[in-house]
């Protein structure tokens, strides 16, 4: 990568897009023992993109992030990088960086010592080192904390911090295993929209991995959604949300109803396992009104309700069978329709069939 500002070296779109795959996975397999952590996945990531690993615990995306960053060794399967396959790579040899959820910065060492720490392991000239170190740290929008030492930094900053060192690098790939769990709630919201500007300012490509579906959906361009090793659905947020391919998916993106069997044959009126979204049903308490053309309608049962401030959810049990959760935005400051009849109603689109 040219010696220059990290914010300069960002590809004009037309580039990007004739360009190949930053990343490309193929037939990924790592095996511990019996476990198949990883089975079988295969991705394409372009450059600069922010692409996000999204998953339960035991999923695989870690895994799969360590296999990029040369950590771990695959089994089975190839990892290029540009066209080169790298898979049996070490770490050092391979141009990427990771951050990590423990920052692991040097206690003793100021701000600025520790970005410039990996240029003076490599025997950057001093001079060079400090214009570098300052420039990432502009590009963090810490230019003026290079004197002090972590202890005198708040978490947000500190992860700023590491992510300086990390891009002082300059990296092809960024690496980062879900940075932000540690922080407190307000901060990890505001340290969301912070890494995906910085990701637009400098340019190249964020894997980013997180069980966090909010932060996912935030920041991301592309999301993969694990399960059990696998991968069950790549695609912008837009589309993994309105359209979850899986069942698994439904129900671990954001939250969703999931109607099948006689509730689905009566409500819809064709069998199968439907996804509808919560926020995309309208309730009411007037049992009498037909339901729009375009629309789907179905009766029951208001059993339980939970005040949340901004929304008040609704658990609905269905007069054709099966139960519904809906979500309305609290806008007269009370919970409505509390054990009552009330008629649910949404947008025939909005009841996506998933496998």
């Amino acid at each position: 990568m040219p010696n220059q500002a990290p914010s300069e070296t960002r590809e004009e779109p037309a580039a990007l897009e004739n360009a190949g795959p930053a990343i490309r996975l193929s037939g990924l397999r790592k095996h511990f023992g019996d476990v198949h952590a990883v089975d079988g996945v295969d991705l394409d990531i372009p450059p600069g993109e922010f692409f996000s690993m999204l998953g339960p615990s035991g999923s695989g995306k870690t895994t799969v992030l360590r296999l990029i960053a040369g950590f771990d060794l695959p089994t089975e399967g190839t990892i290029e990088f540009d066209g080169h396959d790298v898979g049996r790579l070490p770490p050092f040899e391979r141009d990427v960086n990771t951050v990590f959820q423990d920052y692991a910065l040097f206690p003793h060492m100021s701000v600025q010592q520790n970005v410039e720490y990996g240029l003076r392991v490599k025997r950057v000239p001093k001079q060079q080192r400090r214009e570098r170190a300052l420039e990432a740290l502009k590009t963090v929008r810490l230019e003026d904390y290079g004197s002090r030492k972590p202890a005198q930094l708040s978490g947000g900053q500190r992860q700023r911090v590491a992510l300086a060192r990390a891009l002082v690098n300059r990296p092809k790939v960024l690496l980062l295993d879900e940075p932000l769990g540690a922080l407190d709630l307000k901060l990890r919201q505001a340290m969301q929209l912070e890494l995906k500007q910085i990701q637009r300012d400098v340019g190249i490509t964020f894997v980013f991995v997180t069980h966090d579906q909010d932060e996912a959906l935030t920041m991301s361009d592309r999301i993969a959604v694990f399960n059990d090793g696998k991968i069950e659905q790549v695609g912008p947020p837009e589309e993994v949300y309105e359209r979850p391919a899986s069942a698994f998916v439904a129900g671990f993106v954001g939250t969703s109803n999931l109607l099948g069997g006689r509730g689905a044959e009566t409500v819809i009126g064709r069998p199968g396992l439907f996804s509808i979204r919560p926020e995309k049903i309208r309730i009411d308490g007037d049992l009498s009104e037909p339901a729009a053309v375009g629309h789907t309608s179905a009766t029951g049962t208001v059993t339980d309700v939970v005040y949340a401030g901004a929304t008040v959810r609704y658990s609905v049990a269905l007069d054709a069978g099966g139960r519904l959760s809906v979500v309305r935005q609290n806008t007269d400051g009370t919970a409505q329709f509390g054990d009552g009849r009330v008629r649910l109603s949404w947008r025939d689109e909005h009841s996506f069939q998933v496998q």
